[in-house]
This record gives structure tokens, C-alpha cells and sequence, in this order.
């Protein structure tokens, strides 16, 4: 495998709707935290909601706002008065379209469905987006990530040996009991966790994120 950063591996905590998760997420150490912009979602904010929870995010630690399919009059508004170190492209959305905005993104991919069903159709989707500050890697599901399900890890080898391989972050169905296994397999650039740490759906649990960022700093061990 070609990818390789030494040092830790970063993790971002996503959906996040309430203050108080916000702060539990930067106690335990997040690097980043997420914040849903989709309609569909059960853990979707609105512009006030995200520019009160914005507030709460201290220096150095980023904050991601998730978008599937959004207009561009919507996406602008989110960057205008939420005003978001990155942008999370979860949907169908194209390269060109991702860059039109000028913001530095992630792109998100939903492997396992259509088209990126084995690991050469996956390294071909995501080299589509070398623009991107990182590439996250989802399970496929009827919606838009915050499923639940994990991943098969088998359809990132083409990505993790490519030379030109943008950062890699993992997503899908991660937990506390599972993380580890999963770090130590991959060796992702950084990990991504949402439904893995909530004791209902859009409501985090301060000991379950405490409990998952333990096990990804225990993953270096």
C-alpha cells in the first residue's frame, strides 16, 4: 500500500445538532466535526442551528459541512454565514462542480453500489476528483451515509496502492469495538464516525465518542 502518514490518525465526528456534542466531541480530541446540510438526513441542521453550533467550535479544529445534491444558491449560503473549512460532497455531484466553489473539499464515495462495485471501478470514480483534499470512503445505502453499514475494505486496494492516491478518510458503520481493526487494515488518513457514537440518531453519546477516539489513538499501539 502506498498511503502512509505518520503520526496519528485524524477523526471527524459527524451529524452533530446539539452544543453539547459538539463540546464532548472536542474534549475527546475530534480534529473535525460535521455538520448535515441534507434534507433527508435525521441529523440535518439548519444555517442558524450550524451558525450557533459554529460558535462553539474552538481554534484548530475543523469544522466540515455535509451537502448532497444542494443547489449552488444553498451551498453559497452555507459558506457565507456558516463559513466551513471544508465541504463534504456526499451526493452525484461532479468535479466540476465540486470546484466551482472555490472551497477546499472532501469527496465522499458510496462504494459497493452502481459502478463502483469492484476496486478498479472505484479508483477510477475517485481519480475523477483529484482536486480533492481527501477522499472518504461509505458504505452504499438507500440514503446518504449515517446507515450504520460497513464497508468491504476489499474494494479500497486499488486506491491505497495508486501513487497518486489522494488522503484516504474511512467511513461506514465504524464503532468503538471496531475502529482498530479497521485502522490497522486500511491505514486511512483519517477516520469518520457518526450513527458509531449516538445513543439515538442525531444525538451523540459523550461517552461513546470519548470510548471511539481512545480506540483509534490505541490503533497506533
Amino acid at each position: 500500500m502506498t498511503q502512509s502518514f505518520p503520526g496519528r490518525v485524524r477523526v471527524k465526528v459527524c451529524g452533530l445538532t446539539r452544543i453539547q456534542d459538539v463540546q464532548a466531541a472536542v474534549q475527546s480530541g475530534a480534529d473535525a466535526i460535521g455538520l448535515v446540510f441534507y434534507p433527508g438526513s435525521s441529523r440535518v441542521v439548519s444555517i442558524e442551528q450550524a451558525i450557533t453550533l459554529r460558535r462553539s467550535v474552538p481554534a484548530f479544529v475543523s469544522v466540515v459541512a455535509l451537502l448532497v445534491n444542494a443547489s449552488e444558491a444553498d451551498i453559497r449560503d452555507v459558506i457565507e454565514q456558516v463559513q466551513p473549512d471544508l465541504l463534504q460532497f456526499h451526493g452525484d455531484e461532479s468535479a466540476q462542480y465540486c470546484e466551482s466553489f472555490g472551497h477546499r473539499y472532501i469527496r465522499a464515495f458510496r462504494v459497493g453500489g452502481p459502478g463502483m462495485e469492484s476496486a478498479a471501478q472505484v479508483l477510477d470514480a475517485c481519480r475523477q476528483y483529484m482536486s480533492a483534499s481527501a477522499w472518504l470512503f461509505d458504505s452504499h445505502s438507500a440514503g446518504f451515509g449515517g446507515s450504520g453499514l460497513a464497508l468491504e475494505q476489499t474494494l479500497l486496494d486499488e486506491v491505497l496502492r495508486a501513487a497518486d492516491s489522494r488522503p484516504v478518510v474511512l467511513a461506514g458503520g465504524l464503532r468503538a469495538d471496531t475502529v482498530t481493526q479497521s485502522i490497522r487494515a486500511v491505514r486511512p488518513f483519517a477516520v469518520d464516525v457518526s450513527s458509531g457514537v449516538e445513543s439515538a440518531a442525531g444525538i451523540k453519546s459523550a461517552e461513546k465518542i470519548a470510548f471511539f477516539i481512545r480506540a483509534v489513538h490505541d490503533s497506533a499501539l
